[in-house]
Order: C-alpha cells, then structure tokens, then sequence
C-alpha cells in the first residue's frame, strides 16, 4: 500500500502539519495559513448539519464539551484595578455585574458521566453595560498543546475511536469507544503535554463536583487604562468551597450510581438559579473595552474568523454563534 499524503482541500500536499504560520518565532498567526484555517473551520463543523439551528446542534452533539451545566451569579470588583484597566464594569470597587457560567467535561458525549478523569472546562459570559464580555477558561492552569494546528488532531484522540478508512475496513475494526492507545500516541508526540497531563493524572484530575475546584483563563490577556498603558494578565477564579477531589475508585462508584453527580451537586447548593444551559452561546471575540487576548497563536486562534458562525470550543466551553444570538440574559 503507497503511504498516503495530508493534502489541503484543493489536493496540495502540507509541508507542516504540526507548526502554523506565525511572524517570527512566537509570533502571532498569519491569515496566509491556509492548512490551519481550513483544518479549523473543517473541525468547527464536524457532527453539525450545514445550517442547522441551535437545537439540532445539541441532537447531534457538540465535538467536544458536549455535557455541561450551568449557573447564574454576579461578579463583584473588591479591589481597585483602574491602574490597569478602564474597562466599564471593573471601573469601581462594589461594582456588580450579572454572569452566567457553562461548566463542562471535555471528551465525553452528552451522555457520558460527571465522574470522570477528564479536564472541566467552563464559559463565562458577562452582562456588562458595553455588551457581553464572553471569557474561556479550565480547572487546570496548563494546556495540552502550544499551538492551534494540533487541537483537531489532540481532540479526535481523546474521543470515541471512529470507523476506519473506506480502504482499510476488515483490517481495523472500529471500537466506538475511547481508545488509550489513540489517547496516550497523541501525548507521546507531544512532549508540551507532559504538564497537563501530570495534572490530569494526579489528584485533581476528577474534581468532586464543578463547585469543588478552581478556575483558569488559558490565554494571556491585555488589559489597558486611560493613559493608554498596556498590561498583560491573567484570569484565576479560586473557588470559595475549596479544592475536593475524588480517587478513582471513588469516581467509579459515584458515575455508577448517579451519572448527572455534578449536576446534581449544582442543584442542591443554595442561590444557583438553572435554565436555558443549552441555549447558551459563547465567543471570545465578544470582549469588552480595555481587555484583548494577547497575539500568541493560541489566543489569536480562539478569536479567528473561522471560529465565529459555528459551535466550537477551544480549552473551554466554547458555543460561537453569530451575534444575532448572544445566550440567555439574567432573569
């Protein structure tokens, strides 16, 4: 059998299909990247019916943080900031800004279990006076990858193993389930994992509930203040419950005997109000004044324009729609 070739869609061999276009070493992303851009746009749509409205989307299922649960709550400005930002809502302490939050697994189906080792990505939207503020983020403060071109491919190992090539049928037969070969071949290819992966496979990688963890913005951001001076941050959201994790025994037990466990958590602890958790859409390029993703390829990937018409997740619990539909405001 002659070794097949990674072709774009135009039938044009790829030279690189684990490194983008960036200017310079480090720099951002060129929109000259055709490989990247269509392999994006291509994996944005997958399991997706072209002009399918929202609610065939969930029948379908999202590619990845298809099983989620959501809350409503405010985010409140404790400490003075304006040295680093005039952004609106974080313009004064007391300031009070309505959210809505989307936590998620990662790999599973929208049937799968809570209970899992499995990153927790999680959305959040916030309703601030100049728009909706949309921020991305996990419950890890490490990722996977460095550069956009390989989510597809790391996402694809981490889900259920697809039916062979049409050439190859009775020769690989399709499991339809995770396979850790697939799983483990991605991460020995990738040595940037082996951070991420550590997490995962130590204490916190099955947190007990969505309550029972921290939260961290995957990208760098810019703030800027009046004078116009840029400052780079990062987002942390340290949870007031603190940290509770499960063994994996003990994640076993629960999956079994309550699949929806974080769900259910959430519905048991007092002031969360849950609707709409579906209908909710995020994108990272609904920001807001004085706060911009810094030029790495990741971020700047994230804010893409392959990204916007359709559902995607990049580290998060990504839903991007166009901005006719900007997800459900506080009641």
């Amino acid at each position: 059998m002659s070794q097949r070739v990674l072709t774009t869609e135009s039938g044009a061999p790829v030279a690189d299909n684990q490194n983008s276009a960036t200017a310079g070493v480090g720099g951002p992303l060129l929109l000259q990247d055709q490989h990247l851009l269509e392999k994006l746009a291509r994996f944005n749509r997958e399991r997706i019916p072209v002009g399918a409205p929202p609610t065939p989307l969930r029948q379908w299922g999202s590619v990845v943080h298809a099983r989620g649960s959501g809350a409503y709550g405010r985010f409140e400005v404790t400490d003075d900031v304006t040295d680093f930002t005039h952004a609106d809502f974080l313009s004064s302490v007391g300031r009070r800004t309505e959210v809505f939050v989307r936590f998620s697994t990662v790999a599973d189906s929208l049937g799968g279990a809570d209970a899992v080792r499995d990153p927790r990505g999680f959305a959040m939207k916030f309703y601030t006076e100049e728009g909706n503020y949309d921020l991305v983020g996990n419950n890890t403060p490490v990722f996977f990858i460095k550069d956009p071109v390989k989510f597809p491919d790391f996402i694809h190992s981490q889900k259920r193993d697809p039916p062979p090539l049409p050439e190859r049928r009775g020769q690989v037969p399709p499991s339809g389930r995770q396979e850790p070969d697939n799983v483990w071949d991605f991460w020995a290819h990738s040595p940037e994992a082996t951070h991420q992966v550590t997490w995962l496979m130590g204490d916190r990688g099955i947190p007990a509930s969505y309550r029972h963890m921290n939260g961290y913005g995957p990208h760098t951001y810019q703030w800027t203040n009046s004078a116009g001076e840029a400052f780079f941050v990062k987002y942390h959201f340290k949870t007031n419950q603190g940290i509770r994790c499960l063994s994996s025994e003990q994640a076993a037990e629960l999956a079994g005997k309550d699949p929806n466990s974080h769900q259910t958590d959430l519905l048991q602890a007092p002031d969360n109000v849950f609707a709409e958790v579906e209908q909710a859409a995020f994108s990272p390029n609904n920001s807001c004044r004085a706060s911009a993703p810094r030029p790495t390829r990741c971020s700047r990937a994230v804010c893409s324009p392959t990204r916007t018409p359709t559902a995607t997740a990049w580290a998060s619990t990504t839903r991007s729609w166009p901005s006719t539909r900007p997800g459900p405001r506080p009641p």
